[in-house]
């Protein structure tokens, strides 16, 4: 039985909605919003309560961007084009990060994780090497947010180079890009004024283990999407 598209984007909502960080994070008798920056996202877990589960939380947050997107479009009725209901129920699964039902629409993560997901499914070879990318600031500068606002930046440009700027997957990257600017607008002004929280200083064992453990946790996703994407 197929799905109606608006049945599919409202899955991927919902799917995007898990609040991994704040279930980790109560798991511990910890509300992670009233700890670090008060983020729910992988970034603060991993500062919080360390990286093995900083590590899950980024995986889960990824793969609830990428699942939705390989699987449910094939199996949507065909009123519109597949890659359009791909990008809608990529686009509801950041959104319920950020947003996410479970939690009253109260603030959640700031989507870049679920985005990297998204993308992972529809342009994975553009997005393996903006995330190299990320790994060499994030290696260089010790900043999460720096590495997330440059490689937002840089997404559509190779998105509009290898796909054309008619793609509409380069027009979503555009205004994922803006999105990812708006949530980390705090960050921005931290960065401006020296503030911004730092793991370690850049080039220091702490930034290098973080990026080690994002590194890992990217190969165990690509891993789940090559599956998804034979048994699609």
């Amino acid at each position: 039985m197929l799905l109606h598209p608006a049945v599919a984007i409202a899955i991927a909502y919902v799917a995007g909605s898990m609040p991994s960080a704040y279930i980790a994070g109560k798991a511990r008798g910890i509300d992670l919003r009233k700890h670090g920056s008060g983020n729910l996202g992988a970034t603060n877990v991993i500062r919080v309560l360390g990286a093995k589960i900083g590590l899950v939380v980024f995986a889960f947050d990824v793969a609830k961007g990428a699942l939705p997107v390989v699987f449910l479009p094939p199996r949507t009725v065909p009123i519109a084009p597949q890659v359009w209901i791909a990008i809608a129920c990529g686009v509801a699964a950041i959104l319920g990060h950020t947003r996410p039902v479970f939690l009253l629409f109260k603030r959640g993560g700031k989507g870049v994780a679920t985005a990297a997901g998204v993308f992972l499914a529809l342009a994975p070879i553009q997005t393996l090497l903006i995330l190299i990318v990320f790994a060499v600031v994030l290696l260089t500068s010790g900043y999460v947010s720096l590495g997330s606002l440059i490689c937002a930046s840089l997404l559509p440009v190779l998105i509009g180079v290898t796909l054309g700027p008619r793609s509409p997957v380069f027009a979503i990257s555009v205004l994922v890009a803006v999105f990812v600017f708006w949530t980390h607008r705090a960050n921005i002004a931290r960065l401006r004024r020296g503030e911004e929280n730092r793991f370690g200083k850049p080039g220091t064992a702490p930034s290098r283990r973080m990026a080690a453990a994002l590194a890992i946790g990217l190969v165990v996703v690509l891993a789940v999407l090559v599956a998804a994407r034979f048994a699609a």
